[in-house]
């Protein structure tokens, strides 16, 4: 299928790409791939609500370029093969059932390096990894391999039912909410050596699209409370082989804590990642029941509370819209308040100078009038005393300075020429 760089613009500008893709053959994600390729920018997320509100929205404009031929492929779906004698499996988490290896998603390709290479941590720490940019899923070493499955079992699952699944892009400015990481809620939270340690998560939210209706999610591992022991110079959990096997001589001089640890079950978070929409839903792991078995029930879960987030999103942007109209009439109102503010201190500054100018007018009148009256008395002096006197009298005005009230009324500031009113 052949289309212009031009007409693909204006498809993508008319429907959302939900919509666009599956008229193409194509789906979301290889048609934000095309367009990412081409230059061709298209509508952000919130786009399409704010337009059904008649809200004021923007399209991105189509850069400048050759108006190219763009060739479309419809996707063919690929059916595995598998190599003779050799069968691809992986293993239950709790039940030892061997299965068929989902394929991998795009977003967790290579991922699991990343969360190997981790900073230091003590023994049973959730891992830390360098990247800060990697799927919202948080975890420790030994959880590593059985959560990296349940989030790929998820995120295909999505992805087959046409919702792809990536990292938020930066510009949509999507945040993650706190996650709770214990299993039972407690008052406290006992987590990292001495209590004080912090959890890594990343730097932007994992989000699926249901339709244009952003969705964060996050996989945690649960933490459970627990006792531990000081001994040898580190803690180890009470129950664990090295204190059951230490005698009670070594143990006199031990103690033991509370302490929040990893307990290898998962809870996984669905939220609006959209500021001021506050909707999370979660679904978390028993001893009888995994996450794997509730595949269906989230995806099911996400469809149907597409209409609602919808809506709390549509509230949301309202409010948001209605407070940036309060800020700027408060705003407003502010610069009209500084403005009369400064109107008045200008006429106030302006009075005060002139008053101060006709106060010197009348001293260099005085002044004046005796340098007059003293050129005129000395007209009656004796030559000698005369020009001493004359000298006198010049270096008196040379001292006073101009006495000119003219040149006092050109220094004056009118008003206006202090501070001009931006409201006239």
């Amino acid at each position: 299928m052949q289309i212009t760089r031009t007409e693909l613009y204006e498809r993508i500008c008319g429907s959302p790409l939900s919509r666009v893709a599956p008229e193409l053959g194509l789906s979301g994600t290889a048609l934000a791939a095309i367009c990412k390729k081409y230059d061709i920018p298209y509508p952000g997320s919130g786009y399409w609500t704010r337009k059904s509100l008649a809200l004021p929205v923007e399209l991105p404009p189509l850069p400048v370029g050759d108006n190219q031929s763009i060739t479309i492929t419809p996707a063919r779906p690929r059916t595995r093969t598998a190599k003779p004698g050799r069968q691809s499996v992986r293993r239950g988490a709790k039940s030892g059932v061997i299965s068929p290896l989902t394929e991998h998603h795009p977003i967790l390709l290579g991922v699991e390096a990343h969360f190997r290479r981790t900073r230091d941590i003590n023994e049973g720490e959730f891992l830390k990894p360098y990247k800060r940019l990697l799927p919202d899923i948080i975890l420790s070493k030994t959880a590593l391999p059985r959560a990296l499955a349940i989030a790929n079992e998820l995120y295909v699952a999505l992805d087959t039912q046409g919702y792809r699944v990536l990292i938020a892009p930066i510009h949509e400015k999507m945040r993650r909410i706190e996650i709770i990481e214990q299993e039972v809620p407690q008052k406290d939270r006992r987590y990292g050596r001495y209590h004080s340690g912090s959890i890594w998560a990343p730097d932007r939210p994992t989000i699926t699209y249901i339709e244009s209706v952003p969705i964060g999610l996050a996989l945690t591992e649960m933490t459970e409370r627990v006792t531990m022991r000081y001994f040898n110079g580190t803690y180890h959990r009470e129950d664990s082989k090295i204190i059951r096997l230490a005698k009670p001589w070594q143990l006199v001089n031990s103690w033991t804590i509370e302490h929040d640890q990893p307990c290898g079950r998962f809870r996984l978070v669905a939220y609006s990642p959209k500021p001021d929409v506050n909707w999370s839903v979660s679904w978390q792991e028993t001893g009888h029941q995994t996450i794997s078995t509730m595949i269906s029930q989230i995806v099911n879960k996400l469809e149907t509370s597409k209409n609602e987030l919808q809506t709390l999103t549509t509230v949301a942007e309202e409010a948001a819209v209605r407070r940036q109209r309060e800020w700027d009439e408060m705003w407003e109102r502010h610069r009209h308040q500084e403005d009369e503010r400064r109107v008045a201190q200008a006429l106030s500054e302006s009075r005060q100078q002139l008053a101060q100018v006709i106060e010197k007018w009348g001293q260099a009148i005085t002044v004046e009038r005796f340098f007059a009256e003293s050129e005129a008395r000395l007209k009656n002096v004796t030559n000698d005393r005369q020009e001493h006197l004359k000298e006198r009298l010049a270096l008196a005005r040379s001292l006073m300075g101009t006495l000119d009230p003219l040149d006092f009324l050109g220094e004056w500031l009118a008003p206006c020429e202090r501070y001009k009113s931006q409201y006239e």
